[in-house]
């Protein structure tokens, strides 16, 4: 089976180190539009025209499923993307509300997303998560983790003073924090030592992976699964980034 994984960059690596640990496809491709990241601060339209654009690029490869590791496109393109595309296309957002409310016990358990300008401006995780009966559901953009990530930065003190600065307002840990963004895994263990151990944290990539198994009913295979990289600009940027967050 062949599947293509679509992001604005390279934080869709955190999906893909996750579904590469499922072992689920034969042959797998990546593509970042890195000529163009970040799509979290772009209007809806233009968030639109550049999905379609990667839309047509994955045609050349004969997909049987397309992921979409970016929460801004899942949240903005999908439902052009499947209206244009004669195969599977799976987002973010439906795996990672569903992963929430296997997650949670309680309806009145606090939820806290966190995600770029963009995806927190759609609404979708609150307006999903309230449409499942959940109802407290707080949503806080924090674009800043993005750069830093980027910048192989995980932990520390400038990591504690982004924490600072956007949870200052938080009086009460939630019971689930969702990584809205594929690159906020990568700050997965001090965001767990920030909100403590009684704070689940939900992954896309873990998230997506397990409704491939579930939903799609897809095994793992015996053979190792290949990869191909291609990206808007620079692709060997996208290789070494590869290298370091897939290790």
């Amino acid at each position: 089976m062949n599947v293509g994984i679509f992001d604005s960059g390279v934080g869709g690596l955190s999906v893909l180190k996750s579904i590469l640990h499922e072992n689920l496809f034969e042959n797998i491709f990546y593509y970042g539009d890195t000529a163009r990241v970040p799509y979290g601060v772009k209007d809806k339209e233009t968030i639109i025209k550049f999905s379609l654009e990667a839309l047509d690029f994955f045609k050349q490869f004969k997909l049987d499923m397309l992921i979409i590791a970016c929460n801004t496109v899942s949240a903005y393109a999908l439902k052009e993307l499947r209206k244009n595309a004669n195969f599977h296309v799976l987002g973010v957002i439906d795996a990672g509300v569903s992963a929430t409310k296997n997650a949670l016990s309680s309806l009145d358990d606090e939820i806290l997303v966190l995600a770029t300008r963009a995806t927190i401006r759609s609404k979708q995780y609150e307006k999903r998560l309230k449409k499942e009966g959940f109802i407290n559901v707080k949503s806080l953009a924090t674009g800043l983790f993005v750069p830093i990530v980027e910048e192989g930065i995980f932990e520390g003190e400038i990591v504690q003073s982004l924490f600072r600065h956007y949870f200052k307002d938080i009086r009460k840990n939630p019971k689930a924090v969702i990584l809205g963004c594929t690159h906020f895994p990568l700050l997965s263990t001090s965001l767990q030592a920030y909100f403590g151990d009684d704070t689940r944290l939900i992954h896309s990539g873990h998230a997506i992976s397990l409704e491939l198994k579930e939903k799609f009913k897809l095994k793992r295979l015996n053979k190792k699964t290949k990869i191909e990289f291609y990206a808007s600009s620079d692709v060997k940027a996208l290789k070494q980034n590869a290298k370091l967050w897939l290790s």
